[in-house]
């Protein structure tokens, strides 16, 4: 808990004088001011089993521990994102904290009492702040906590908003007995799923190329997944196709085995939201049925019970030297953009099979997207060579006869 100004002026004045009293010799006497109240919440039972939609009245009890009356006291409600706030009375401020570092989103609701609470007695809202599961609501947390002075805002929060409810004061109480701190954590579980999945990608290249390659981790949701600290994180397999190797991994993969594990950014993964995995391959040589993969990690996910998504392949199309026979070179939809498009598709020779747009030359360049291939190309400038050989022999021929 923060120290307050006031309180913290009280405790180097005391500490100070305390001091002065020991150099001299004199024990230090109680002082009134060292007195201050204690506040604290008594245990919230977990809540458990919650739908999406519906909405539970957490059970607040607070006391003062403490020997001194606390003139105001203010309840703080944090919830993570899957948590919101039914309605929120007049005398409570409702603002947001944007995710940060190893800290997740929260949407926070702190309440003002402007009355006494006196020590050894135990108040709770006339009314309980109700919450509600959103459809992203799995496994998510609420805390509450007391204070005997105004809160501070987190600097990633947005401006409070008041409340539009009625306001609600506290009444007093019977004590549970139960274990009291100044914040308590309370687990609340819905009754949710999440479709964690992953994406594979199709390579194309040359023996001696670097393609790259990129894949995809994704919680297609409805709900967000945070995972409790310490417990482990989602992994994914990616393993490379034969007769490549990795010239690059990314940032979140290291080597493991023939494959390699890629981990997550953070301990939560939102709805919609994943990691995006580039790699560097160089294509060594060409392996016939060569196929490689992107896999989940087979630990117990519960709330995932689609499973058909959790593989996908990576493939590699191996061309050699940048012409192919017709099976490998482009289709007839591609091949009928260039001149000789309806050749192409027929995939009678290498040549002619590679002659859709943007096909790669025999020195790894790309021609113009005319429909001309690397063939009819070279056919092209040995006619016109041709040609102009044929018409300088004819000019000599006449000037000779002219001199005769």
């Amino acid at each position: 808990m923060l120290i307050p100004p006031h309180r913290t002026t009280r405790t180097i004045a005391a500490a100070l004088s305390a001091a002065g009293l020991v150099v001299l010799g004199i024990a230090p006497v109680a002082s009134a001011d060292e007195t201050a109240p204690e506040l604290a919440v008594q245990h919230i039972a977990p809540v458990d089993g919650v739908k999406p939609g519906s909405t539970f009245d957490p059970p607040v009890t607070l006391t003062n521990k403490g020997t001194a009356t606390a003139d105001k006291v203010w309840v703080m409600y944090s919830a993570t994102r899957g948590l919101d706030y039914a309605q929120i009375p007049s005398n409570c401020q409702a603002h947001q904290v944007t995710a940060y570092d190893e800290m997740t989103a929260k949407s926070n609701v702190v309440c003002e009492f402007d009355q006494a609470v006196e020590p050894g007695a135990a108040y709770a809202p006339e009314k309980p702040l109700t919450i509600k599961a959103l459809p992203r609501a799995l496994n998510d947390v609420l805390r509450v906590s007391v204070w005997d002075y105004a809160p501070g805002l987190d600097d990633a929060a947005t401006p409070p908003v008041a409340g539009t409810a009625p306001a609600v004061k506290l009444v007093e109480s019977q004590a549970g007995g139960q274990a009291e701190e100044e914040a308590v954590d309370v687990p609340v579980t819905s009754v949710n799923t999440a479709d964690f999945q992953v994406e594979g990608a199709a390579l194309a290249g040359s023996p001696g190329d670097t393609v790259t390659l990129t894949t995809r981790f994704t919680n297609a949701g409805p709900a967000w997944v945070l995972t409790d600290e310490g417990d482990p994180l989602p992994k994914v397999l990616i393993t490379a196709p034969a007769g490549t190797s990795v010239v690059k991994a990314d940032g979140f993969c290291e080597p493991a085995g023939k494959a390699y594990e890629c981990g997550t950014s953070q301990r939560w993964v939102d709805e919609g939201k994943g990691e995006t995995y580039t790699f560097k391959l160089k294509i060594d040589k060409r392996v016939e049925g060569a196929k490689g993969s992107v896999t989940l990690n087979p630990d117990a996910r519960p709330f995932d019970p689609d499973k058909s998504n959790d593989q996908a392949d990576i493939t590699l199309d191996v061309r050699s030297g940048g012409s192919s026979t017709g099976t490998t070179g482009t289709t007839g939809s591609t091949g009928s953009t260039g001149t000789t498009g309806t050749t192409g598709s027929t995939g009678t020779t290498g040549t002619t099979g590679t002659t859709g747009a943007n096909e790669p030359t025999p020195n790894g360049g790309r021609l113009a997207a005319t429909g001309s291939s690397p063939a009819t190309a070279v056919a092209s400038t040995a006619a016109a060579a041709a040609l102009a050989g044929g018409v300088t022999l004819l000019l000599v021929r006449r000037r000779t006869q002219g001199q005769g």
